[in-house]
């Protein structure tokens, strides 16, 4: 049994994850420590886990094996830097930081003590990603020359949910998070932009602020690479009803996925005359790989480490740390020029 703990429950999906180690049945919650006392000791009633004033005393327990990252995005160097120090296997919450340099540090400190790290990039594991993928490698839209995603969501409409929306406040606090809706729900589409079309030159962003907080509520990212395609991530904390979407488009085809009626259509001239007329929905999606929580327990179980999990969340955070130079600056944003 590997014996975890919960480190904060700052963010959304801190609850999530505690419910995926209480239902796995290789893991066991049983020590918390969060930043607020009073709501770390409450979590931790609420398990049957001892909690921790001292985060440093609770990673100097031998028989803790590993701990889930839920800190404000701010604290993430620190807390899973000493985290791979004590010899802790970490499974955290995207961003792994919000700059290169801190990325590379907490990637270090990771690989010098050789423990597991896998980071919640969830959509990477859902069955329309990896039909996206077998379709694009097998060239049936040609060379890429256009991909967009888009994730939004309500949560800072006022509603009866709260005068500022569903989100906690906290999410509004540009210091603890590193930005708003592109930062967080951003994350989502940008890496499944950097998985089709792999790392761009530059980045250009463009963020609006609907409800006047002091982060974006509603952001657009457009990526451009050196052949001349282009990917726009979309994001957004005030639309009701925007559905999910995947659109890649190429020299021989474009592909449609969309969660307002949760198919995959797909159009090309590789699949014949007749099938190039019309768009064809594909119906049979590969089964979905383990949540990145199962990943990682099989990681530690096995020995194995998540390559490809960690790769995507390093550039994940320079496409973060671009677009928010971008926005910053009202121009585009070179990756060359990021701090390692």
């Amino acid at each position: 049994m590997i014996k975890v703990a919960m480190l904060s429950f700052w963010h959304v999906h801190a609850k999530d994850y505690a419910r995926q180690a209480t239902e796995h049945p290789g893991t066991e919650i049983v020590a918390v420590w969060d930043e607020i006392p009073e709501r770390g000791r409450k979590e931790a009633e609420e398990r049957g886990a001892r909690f921790y004033e001292d985060l440093n005393e609770l990673l100097a327990l031998p028989e803790i094996d590993g701990v889930i990252v839920d800190t404000p995005t701010n604290m993430h160097r620190d807390v899973i830097v000493a985290a791979a120090k004590a010899g802790k296997h970490i499974f955290t919450e995207k961003v792994v930081a919000t700059t290169l340099k801190e990325c590379n540090e907490i990637l270090a400190a990771v690989k010098e003590a050789g423990v597991k790290l896998t980071v919640s990039l969830p959509r990477l594991n859902a069955d329309y990603t990896l039909a996206v993928q077998d379709i694009v490698q097998q060239g049936l839209l040609g060379e890429l020359t256009l991909v967009r995603t888009r994730l939004s969501h309500n949560g800072a409409v006022p509603s009866e949910r709260g005068p500022e929306g569903w989100l906690p406040s906290h999410f509004y606090n540009a210091e603890q998070c590193g930005g708003g809706a592109m930062i967080d729900l951003g994350c989502h589409p940008m890496y499944l932009a950097r998985l089709f079309l792999g790392l761009p030159e530059s980045v250009t962003a463009n963020y609006g602020y609907v409800t006047g907080k002091e982060v974006e509520d509603n952001a657009v990212s457009v990526l451009r690479y050196a052949n001349g395609a282009l990917a726009v991530v979309e994001a957004g904390f005030v639309n009701r009803f925007s559905p999910f979407v995947i659109e890649v488009h190429g020299t021989e085809g474009s592909l449609l996925y969309s969660t307002h009626d949760n198919q995959l259509l797909v159009r090309s001239s590789k699949l014949g005359e007749e099938s190039a007329k019309a768009w064809q929905v594909r119906s049979e999606l590969p089964s979905e790989r383990p949540s990145a929580f199962d990943q990682w327990v099989s990681h530690i179980e096995e020995g194995t480490f998540a390559e490809e999990n960690i790769a995507l969340a390093l550039d994940l955070t320079r496409l973060m740390e671009a677009s928010n130079a971008s926005a910053r600056s009202g121009a585009a944003f070179q990756l060359s020029d990021l701090r390692p």
